[in-house]
């Protein structure tokens, strides 16, 4: 990693943008230098990052989550690690994101402590509503659209969508094959923010991409 990556530090709660949350995927990459097309997302306008490798050794996503952090230091945006709480404490990442099938988010915030970001999956009220009680900073809930970048998803209506940001405090984050194209139908759910992967991840130009993106999204918040 060059060295113009260095020398910032990572934002915490009070600074945290939900409006463009890019979910990375390497191998949308391609021959593409990964780094460097997350470099090219966060200048288009990504908020946030989440680092998603399910396949990854743990020295091996150690690793990688050590450059990307470089990266999103350098641009001041919160970097996420999902699942992973042991790597998202190594390397001293904003936070983690975790699913209903990982480590139970009460749990989660007792080893994270109070200043790291705690995200989580929900996909009905009654699971947003116990991990927001159980300490989460905001929720993914997806899929709203057909994805093919994760799979056996569960789709998730506009009208669960809504009841789930009515019932919570919390920042909601829409996910699940979102784009351009689609994300106006979220318009009126009262969600923070959408989640991308392939809307930009796989994009030739994903600097130009997001920029797209986060202008629709912010025509609809």
């Amino acid at each position: 990693m060059e060295k113009r990556w260095k020398g910032a530090q990572t934002i915490m709660k009070p600074e945290m943008d939900y409006t463009l949350y890019l979910v990375t995927d390497r191998g949308m990459a391609g021959e593409r230098n990964f780094e460097e097309l997350v470099a090219q997302a966060v200048r288009g306008g990504c908020t946030l990052v989440q680092l998603r490798e399910k396949e990854a050794s743990s020295g091996e996503l150690y690793e990688r989550a050590l450059r990307l952090k470089e990266v999103t230091d350098f641009y001041h945006v919160p970097l996420i690690i999902d699942d992973r709480i042991d790597i998202m404490l190594a390397v001293d990442a904003a936070g983690v994101h975790l699913g209903q099938s990982d480590l139970p988010a009460e749990a989660a915030r007792q080893l994270i402590g109070p200043d790291k970001i705690l995200g989580v999956s929900a996909q009905t009220v009654e699971e947003a509503e116990k991990a927001e009680s159980d300490g989460a900073d905001y929720l993914g809930v997806g899929a709203v659209f057909p994805t093919a970048t994760k799979t056996g998803t569960v789709p998730v209506s506009k009208e669960t969508l809504s009841a789930i940001c009515q019932a919570v405090r919390i920042p909601v984050v829409a996910i699940g094959g979102i784009n351009a194209r689609n994300v106006p139908a979220l318009e009126g759910t009262g969600i923070s923010g959408a989640a991308v992967v392939s809307a930009i991840m796989a994009q030739p130009k994903p600097e130009e991409a997001a920029r797209r993106l986060k202008e629709v999204i912010y025509g609809i918040l």
